[in-house]
């Protein structure tokens, strides 16, 4: 149990989040202005922080920075990593040296945060980001990870003046309603992460992303290294892979993470630590990221569910979609149970129709406390849509119950979803 002291923190922590959040009246208002303000206000901490690499994209970006950071620290490296959004807990976004913040230090940095802004404007995003950017300047790394929010050029997290290194994951058309539908602006909304004289390396990309990317990289003169086209990723007999660069060629294991695509997402990451110094490829064999194609192989729901496998997976695009059904078909050659839910944001007919070929029966939810969920009335006639045989559940318990149990489950839809089911198994990312 944790202690008083640990609980008095925890709420703190959850107060000053909520304070924090009432501070704009958008949960998300894209633009620098506001955090750099709050940045000086701060002593501007992004210009004292350790070797940074970051990375932005529009699918893949935690599983990069999972690998970058198993392989940093299987080669002894201590690890600073950001990222968003979190699944259970707000500490699972600021992880320093390894480990995920304190609720006693978070509390204090986020009252800290807040003293010196004040009643300034500003958005939860930016606000909890600068917070982070304190304290990755206060405790010492080798290498920091850092995942931009949503898109890139206006993105709170983009203000360093001379990263490491970008990494550019593959980019599709996902949050239309804040980075629009033209591919080529998205693209150039990612790539203003890239920074002149410094390394970018993007994975593989259709040839008008490419193209895209390589535009915004000659106008800035910025080195930018193409998956398929500077350097090859290779998957191997054994489940593993090969990158092979213009220096050299490294066979890495088979990934921590489970599908065919965290290939290519292990051999990027390795690629963008090869051009900074001298990595082993072991770590990549360690790689754990929650969420994402989880295989919930014990807690309350393993207990409660005997009957076969239960996987965990975040997807909730197309793109995430079809990189799922490909992993799950190599999983289990048959059909699925599925239990999913969604946000409003976009056509659950986009996520669905990938992975309907493999669907058995399907128990759609509500995600709980989120008023975007759509309503599990709503998913299940967007699955019916789509010929499958599905039916409206009103809790995670009452969905297992209309399942075949012959049939292995994988829970899916949303990553606010993910992090409601991680709670209900009581297996907290750590």
């Amino acid at each position: 149990m944790p202690s008083i002291c640990g609980a008095d923190s925890a709420k703190r922590a959850e107060k000053a989040l909520a304070r924090l959040a009432a501070l704009h009246p958008k949960l998300i208002d894209l633009g620098l202005e506001r955090s750099f303000a709050l940045l000086r206000q701060l002593g501007d901490p992004q210009r004292h922080l350790p070797p940074t690499i970051h990375v932005a994209g529009t699918n893949g970006k935690g599983s990069v920075i999972a690998f970058l950071r198993a392989i940093a620290e299987a080669s002894g490296a201590t690890t600073h990593v950001y990222s968003s959004p979190h699944l259970c807990r707000f500490n699972e976004r600021i992880r320093l040296a390894g480990k995920l913040i304190s609720d006693h230090a978070l509390a204090d940095l986020l009252e800290e945060v807040e003293t010196a802004n004040g009643t300034q404007q500003v958005t939860f995003f930016e606000v909890t980001t600068a917070a982070a950017m304190l304290a990755f300047s206060r405790q010492p790394a080798d290498l920091m990870c850092l995942e931009t929010g949503l898109g890139g050029a206006l993105d709170s997290t983009n203000v360093l003046d001379v990263p490491l290194a970008t990494i550019i994951t593959p980019i599709a058309r996902d949050h239309e309603h804040f980075l629009g539908t033209d591919i080529i602006g998205i693209t150039e909304q990612k790539a203003g992460i890239m920074r002149p004289e410094t390394p970018c390396f993007s994975a593989g990309q259709t040839a008008e992303v490419a193209s895209a990317l390589q535009s915004c990289a000659d106008k800035i003169g910025a080195p930018l290294m193409i998956a398929g086209r500077d350097f090859e990723i290779r998957a191997s007999a054994d489940g593993g892979g090969t990158l092979i660069s213009p220096e050299n060629r490294i066979d890495f294991p088979p990934p921590g993470l489970a599908g065919a695509h965290q290939i290519d997402n292990a051999g990027l990451a390795l690629m963008a630590l090869q051009a900074t110094r001298p990595y082993t490829a072991d770590g990549i064999a360690n790689a754990r990221w929650p969420g994402r194609v989880q295989h919930l192989d014990n807690g309350a729901l393993a207990d409660a569910w005997p009957h076969h496998q239960i996987w965990l997976d975040g997807a909730h695009n197309a793109h995430g979609a079809h990189a799922l059904a490909n992993t799950l078909s190599g999983i289990h050659d048959g059909k699925w149970n599925i239990i999913c839910g969604a946000l409003n944001t976009r056509d659950p007919a986009e996520f669905l129709a990938p992975i309907a070929p493999l669907a058995g029966r399907v128990a759609c939810l509500t995600i709980p406390d989120q008023d975007a969920s759509l309503s599990a009335a709503e998913m299940r006639d967007a699955a019916k849509a789509q010929g499958l045989n599905a039916s409206a559940a009103a809790t995670l318990a009452t969905a297992f119950d209309s399942l075949d149990p012959s049939l292995p489950v994988i829970i899916c839809g949303s990553l606010y979803l993910a992090g409601h089911v991680l709670l209900q198994n009581k297996t907290l990312p750590d």
